[in-house]
């Protein structure tokens, strides 16, 4: 399994996080995107209006490395943060099913390589490493 179960609720429960690619020339760039996670193959799938013709979906197929980071504020006071940084390689692939017809047949797979989370299963920061399996899905 990549993700722990309460690591699965929230990629789950929350509907946009902020993708971050490189660009050709090298620079940056962090967009905010709706997903999916598919836990059968341990990915996550990015989908949205037009995304091929998107800047990040170019980014993507120039250069696969990116990290999603899905994080929101519980509280003020006392400050209480929660998220998760998944880093890994993606693809952008065509004619593709997406789940409405609201948004276009591309998306943006990501294959994690590394876990940081917050806030989800205890206390402070968790990081880990994942790999691919034999099977070709991910595992601890």
């Amino acid at each position: 399994m990549i993700f722990t179960e309460r690591e699965r609720a929230y990629l789950t429960e929350q509907p946009l996080g902020r993708l971050a690619t490189r660009r050709p020339d090298g620079s940056l760039q962090n967009n905010p995107v709706g997903f999916g996670l598919d836990d059968t193959n341990g990915t996550l799938d990015i989908t949205g209006r037009a995304l091929g013709a998107s800047r990040k979906f170019a980014n993507v197929a120039d250069n696969a490395q990116v990290a999603l980071v899905v994080d929101d504020l519980v509280s003020r006071d006392p400050w209480t943060v929660r998220g998760i940084e998944i880093r890994g390689v993606a693809l952008a692939l065509t004619g593709q099913s997406t789940p409405s017809s609201y948004t276009s047949d591309e998306i943006i797979r990501i294959t994690p390589h590394r876990v940081i989370s917050w806030g989800l299963d205890q206390p402070g920061m968790r990081g880990r490493d994942v790999t691919p399996s034999n099977d070709g899905r991910s595992g601890v």
